[in-house]
């Protein structure tokens, strides 16, 4: 962290004052990503341990701008402690920005103009900028060749068709895999493949896209990233207007290289399924494997653009096994019980002690509400409660009687009430609200107990409660 606070000295000429962790925004990376403040600056510091990518990044975000492309200027660097200062382009993704301006399939014109004003771009990356990159600074590969495509489909074999329980023939899907590696090989692949062009990787900032995380690019097709961000799982964009954003793309893709449609259309949904594959694997080796359940949030989104496929478009090429073990994952009653768990909104609800700080947000999205109820009379200061906790009669019995505890309930309610409500309208899967106390044993654990008994049976709503310091008594 020092190496960083240097950094930002060096560049603005003054300390930063305030220094923010952005774990909400890593995603799957291992990358740790600080935001620091001092004066009126602002920059965004990475700490990263991995040389070769951050080369690549770096040298891509400087080669960006000198063809005009908004990325983010790099203030400063010291690859040797594996750490990069960038600027800072606001908190606000594509993804965030679509949610605010949705209902359901009904999508604002707001957000329809941000992903044209996207698509716009993209042909600049791909083939204006990418014509004079340095590829040999490419992380791991310099192309998406056969190697890289292999990786991709072993990721979503083992990773996501084996721990999801979906039955298939070992050979027969290898057999699928070299025909289908064959044929997204014979479309031209001679331009800048972003490799993760997709909602979470835009940020949008005083009416434009800004452009992140594109150090795993390298040569490739130009169907690959159109196809990444339209079929981006959880943005869930309808299929008339990703027909439309593609239609888009294609008009303003012939400004740059000339372009026959019918060829290009004859590959692009081969590289749909293929950025589909790639996506799941993600969601497995991080769901499934590393337990990390929210990855496996995304999973019936992908579903549907699955089934959307199946229904919809015929390939060129026969896959026999691999259609198989798509119809097999509709089918699987394990992933259709993660499609029900998608569809509700998980409010997580922790008591705890102020002197052992906050819970851990684990859903990546940054926390919630914290409730101070320190201000509110304190059952623990009595003797005959400090054998108590906040789930016992007597306990529940005294803070009933408090007129300021029920103020402090009402304005909880409310304010939690409506982020319930705007959270399920938006289709926001996770919601964390914590109340805090000096033991964690009685205000604490009482509101908490107060706010689940108010969100239990509301439709489309699961509660889990966690009295932090309880666990740790025994109680």
């Amino acid at each position: 962290m020092d190496i960083l606070n240097q950094l930002f000295e060096q560049h603005f000429h003054t300390p930063a004052v305030e220094i923010t962790p952005l774990q909400g925004k890593l995603g799957g990376s291992g990358r740790k990503i600080i935001r620091l403040t001092g004066g009126q600056f602002s920059a965004i510091g990475i700490l990263y341990d991995v040389r070769e990518e951050n080369v690549a990044f770096l040298e891509f975000s400087r080669h960006f701008r000198r063809h005009g492309l908004p990325v983010p200027e790099i203030y400063g660097e010291e690859l040797s402690q594996g750490a990069y200062l960038e600027e800072d382009l606001g908190g606000t993704t594509l993804f965030e920005f679509l949610s605010k301006n949705r209902a359901g399939e009904s999508i604002s014109p707001q957000a329809i103009e941000a992903y044209r004003k996207v698509i716009a771009v993209l042909p600049r990356f791909q083939v204006e900028a990418g014509r004079d990159l340095n590829y040999k600074v490419c992380y791991p590969r310099g192309s998406f060749d056969r190697q890289s495509i292999a990786w991709d489909l072993n990721y979503f074999k083992y990773y996501f068709l084996r721990l999801a329980g979906i039955p298939f023939n070992e050979q027969a899907l290898e057999d699928d895999f070299s025909r289908l590696t064959k044929f997204l090989l014979s479309a031209g692949h001679d331009y800048f493949l972003y490799r993760d062009f997709q909602s979470r990787n835009i940020m949008w900032r005083n009416g434009g896209p800004f452009f992140l995380d594109y150090q795993g690019g390298r040569k490739g097709a130009l169907q690959y990233d159109v196809a990444s961000l339209l079929y981006d799982a959880k943005a869930d964009l309808p299929p008339e207007l990703r027909q439309q954003l593609l239609d888009h793309y294609l008009d303003t893709l012939t400004a740059f290289v000339r372009v026959e449609r019918e060829a290009f259309m004859q590959h692009y949904y081969a590289y749909v399924y293929v950025r589909i594959m790639q996506a799941l694997g993600a969601y497995g080796f991080r769901g499934f494997y590393e337990r990390k359940v929210h990855f496996l949030q995304s999973v019936p989104y992908a579903l549907k653009n699955l089934r959307w496929l199946l229904h919809n478009v015929t390939l060129p090429i026969a896959l026999p096994t691999l259609l198989g073990a798509f119809h097999s994952m509709l089918g699987s009653e394990k992933l259709q019980a993660l499609a029900s768990d998608a569809d509700s909104l998980v409010v997580r609800i922790f008591s705890f002690s102020f002197h052992r700080g906050w819970p851990k947000d684990e859903t990546g999205n940054g926390g919630g509400f914290v409730f101070d109820g320190r201000s509110l009379p304190n059952p623990g200061r009595e003797e005959r409660f400090k054998a108590l906790t906040g789930r016992d009669a007597p306990v529940i019995d005294y803070l009933n009687q408090q007129d300021s505890v029920h103020q402090f309930l009402a304005s909880v309610l409310s304010l939690v009430d409506a982020s319930v409500s705007e959270y399920q309208r938006r289709g926001f899967k996770n919601l964390m609200v914590s109340f805090g106390c000096t033991g964690g044993q009685h205000r604490s654990v009482y509101l908490a107990e107060q706010l689940a008994k108010r969100l239990r049976g509301r439709s489309g709503v699961e509660v889990l409660l966690r009295h932090r310091e309880l666990e740790t008594l025994g109680q």
